[in-house]
């Protein structure tokens, strides 16, 4: 009888300790919060029917870059056709 409960509190602290290490840790961690500050920021929220979801506060930035128009200026050589 000892034995058995002594095997389930180990495997109950296996458990435990196994999800503290998959969502506890990487959600506490300050890489990931500066990731979304970085990005513009998201919570949590609730919507008219009381469902819980998650949403950027603003629209994420990108990793890439936009590019950026390149407006090509006119030439300044002047081009002139003679008659013969």
């Amino acid at each position: 009888m000892r034995r058995t409960f002594l095997i389930g509190v180990l495997f109950g602290v296996m458990i435990t300790a196994a999800v503290t290490f998959v969502f506890a840790i990487p959600a506490n961690s300050d890489h990931w919060r500066m990731e979304i500050w970085r990005r513009g920021g998201g919570a949590w929220t609730f919507d008219k029917n009381g469902h819980i979801s998650w949403a950027w506060t603003v629209e994420p930035i990108p990793d890439t870059p936009s590019q950026k128009r390149v407006i090509v200026p006119p030439s300044n050589v002047k081009v002139r056709s003679e008659r013969l």
